[in-house]
């Protein structure tokens, strides 16, 4: 059976380049980069050469870019710390964000160490209303904003550089998650005014279990774990060497490839999707689809309403594609997608997200068609 793999979104495939790299440091490169010994400066030169070519590529200096555990460790990062470094009480995000965003900030409302929790207003394509954020700013002591660059579920794009540019008008301080469009957009940090983005490495062909936080050099936070003087004392704990390589070989290739996957991998996403118009009817989308408005690595489909909608992403999987999704609320019993929910998706129709990457082919595609129109007519409702 053949097997398509479409859930690019949650975790990619190592590029074999990126794998190279982490092999030779595995087996040739083993000292602790805390140590002063010949054998941990080696290590520590690499580690440090990994940090100049991520501040690089981001236009940053390597002394504002923090090696992380990934991009929940960095998400949670920004926000306690940054909250907490600044005193500051009121909060402004999304019904919207991942949840490394949305729990966090929860419970430090929940704790009291934070007064108030607003939540921007969003369109039914989760769309920020960027007036309704700057009412949200005034009249407000220092404020934390925390706006996703591209939602994980819909691929609905934010303008970073205008969120900004509020965020600065009202002196706020503002957290980007940047996980979905790290190695997919260029940022250029001098120019995004974000006092905090981040990556997740094995979101872009690199390793699970790294990432970093960019901190701005005006910002000064406490580390949240303690232990060592790693990272310049701000994170305790040995160095993830072998994931920090990694993240930067997987970086730099996808900095220096960037307009040719951007372009090859949009035209894999509109393919599928005007396709699965003229195939099938009364299919729908979720969030933004124009290429200017979406991130060109996700399409969430909304598909017409059916008997074991359930049993939607089951059937997929058993014919061999991989991808995921949910449906909106319809009960208390049904928890749902927290991001469907938000934007009053329609519960009686199931969702899946499919994404892409530059390892994608159109045969691909095209067997998933295949399969997708033969499961929705084997569970058409009649």
């Amino acid at each position: 059976m053949k097997r398509v793999y479409l859930d690019n979104a949650a975790t990619t495939p190592l590029d074999k380049a990126v794998i190279a790299e982490m092999t030779n440091v595995m087996e040739n490169f083993y000292g602790n980069p805390s140590a002063i010994h010949s054998l941990g400066r080696e290590v520590r030169t690499l580690v440090e050469k990994a940090r100049k070519t991520v501040s690089s590529l981001l236009n940053a200096s390597p002394s504002e870019i923090f090696f992380t555990s990934g991009g929940t460790e960095a998400d949670n990062t920004a926000i306690r710390c940054g909250i907490s470094a600044y005193g500051i009480k009121h909060a402004i995000t999304s019904k919207i964000e991942h949840h490394a965003v949305e729990h966090t900030l929860a419970m430090l409302l929940k704790d009291g160490v934070i007064d108030k929790l607003s939540f921007v207003n969003i369109d039914e394509k989760g769309n920020i209303d960027y007036n309704h954020l700057e009412e949200l700013l005034q009249n407000n002591d220092r404020t934390f904003v925390s706006l996703m660059h591209a939602n994980n579920e819909l691929g609905t794009l934010t303008d970073m550089e205008k969120v900004g540019d509020i965020c600065e008008k009202y002196n706020a301080i503002y957290h980007a998650d940047t996980v979905q469009t790290m190695g997919h957009y260029p940022h250029d940090v001098r120019k995004l005014k974000a006092h905090f983005i981040v990556c997740a490495a094995h979101k872009l062909h690199g390793p699970k279990g790294v990432g970093f936080l960019y901190v701005n050099s005006n910002i000064k936070i406490p580390p949240m774990i303690y232990g060592g003087a790693q990272e310049r004392n701000m994170r305790g704990g040995t160095e993830n060497v072998y994931g920090i390589v990694g993240l930067s070989k997987a970086l730099e290739i996808a900095y220096a490839e960037m307009d040719e996957h951007q372009t090859y991998i949009q035209g894999l996403k509109d393919y599928l999707k005007e396709q699965l118009i003229a195939e099938i009817p009364g299919i729908g989308f979720n969030g933004e689809t124009e290429a200017a408005k979406s991130l060109y690595t996700v399409l969430n489909v909304s598909f017409p309403e059916m008997d074991m909608a359930d049993m939607l992403l089951f059937n997929l999987d058993i014919n061999g594609i991989c991808a995921s999704g949910g449906s909106a609320c319809s009960s208390g019993s049904n928890i749902g997608s927290h991001v469907l929910n938000g934007i009053k998706a329609d519960p009686n129709r199931p969702s899946v997200r499919f994404s892409f990457s530059k390892f994608t082919t159109k045969e691909d595609l095209d067997y998933v068609l295949e399969k997708v129109k033969m499961v929705v007519k084997q569970n058409a409702l009649a």
